[in-house]
């Protein structure tokens, strides 16, 4: 097989990158079993990309549905390779990158990637959705935590502009990104957190994350518990689930209010006199940046659901599938 040698400022960094690589891919739209191990080539960097050795990658919904054709967009070309995020290390570079060098630890998103997904062992990705790691995570925790890191804290700080002492509802609290946007709206933000999730196992996570309370969104006092929680109304909601629970709980939203929901939450949460806004996550040096900062700066913990090795891939889509997932799953590729 050939290879390509990666050479370091760090003399204690010697990498060979081969030709090929295992890659969890499709060769058709389908179901969790449609994912199997492939041996594709190892995907080249252009001018202002990098190549990953890709020791972590997240997976969510979103690659089950990019997996299934939900999110198919034109023609599509197999195999394709889903995962949005993860993180490794940079073996290879763009002779145009200038912020990174061979050897770098690194967390990194890119959506619709036309070289591939994360679920491979190494990944080509625009530099600018490339961030240095923070030497308090390790590379399972970065892996699961860049898309759902930034989509978590952009949607307290950019979007909702969450405010020390003011009451926050975080709804679907106990997943993927409800249990970094708990930790940043109560710890880092300092306001005050009504996390909604269902379980005692999430209850107990919550509560340790900094949620001030837990309600059980699936009992039918749910509502009447929030108001009595929140008897002067909800300052801000971040929704990332629907629910005839969240409908009512917008009502309990003070006239100024904000919401703020990741695109893709159906139906999107409407109330008049309250700002109600949609987003993606937006990658860039900045955003990474800040997202380090912010993690750093207090005991930030990533709640894994479960691992799986790149083989297991199917079966990881297939645990997602089922839902309820408290925190992430993730491939745990080196």
């Amino acid at each position: 097989m050939a290879t390509r040698k990666s050479q370091s400022r760090n003399r204690e960094f010697r990498f060979v990158v081969p030709a090929e690589m295992k890659a969890a891919g499709i060769a058709k739209f389908g179901p969790p079993s449609v994912l199997k191990l492939c041996t594709v080539p190892v995907p080249r960097p252009g001018p202002h990309e990098v190549l990953i050795a890709v020791h972590a990658a997240g997976v969510g919904i979103w690659d089950a549905m990019r997996r299934d054709g939900s999110w198919a967009e034109g023609d599509a070309k197999f195999p394709v390779i889903p995962g949005l995020d993860g993180a490794g290390v940079i073996v290879e570079m763009g002779e145009r990158v200038r912020r990174f060098h061979i050897g770098d630890r690194v967390w990194a998103y890119q959506y619709e990637n036309p070289k591939g997904g994360f679920g491979a062992e190494y990944v080509t990705v625009d530099a600018d959705h490339v961030g240095a790691l923070p030497s308090t995570l390790s590379m399972l925790e970065g892996g699961t935590a860049a898309v759902t890191g930034l989509t978590a804290l952009q949607g307290c700080d950019d979007h909702l502009g969450v405010r020390r002492g003011e009451t926050v509802m975080i709804f679907g609290a106990s997943g993927a990104v409800g249990t970094l946007a708990v930790q940043f709206v109560a710890r880092y933000r300092k306001a005050r957190v009504i996390a909604i999730a269902s379980g005692s196992a999430a209850a107990k996570l919550l509560t340790e994350l900094g949620a001030d309370i837990v309600i059980d969104g699936r009992r039918r006092d749910a509502l009447d518990r929030i108001k009595a929680t929140a008897p002067d109304g909800l300052d801000a909601i971040l929704a990332f689930a629907d629910s005839p629970v969240l409908r009512g709980a917008m009502k309990l939203v003070k006239r100024g209010g904000r919401v703020a929901y990741p695109n893709g939450v159906e139906p999107e949460p409407k109330r008049k006199g309250v700002r109600v806004i949609g987003y993606d996550a937006e990658p860039s040096p900045a955003a990474f940046a800040r997202l380090a900062r912010a993690v750093s700066a207090f005991d930030f913990q990533v709640p894994i659901a479960a691992s799986y090795s790149l083989a297991r891939a199917s079966q990881a889509h297939a645990r997602i599938e089922r839902g309820h997932v408290v925190g992430r799953i993730v491939l745990k590729i080196r």
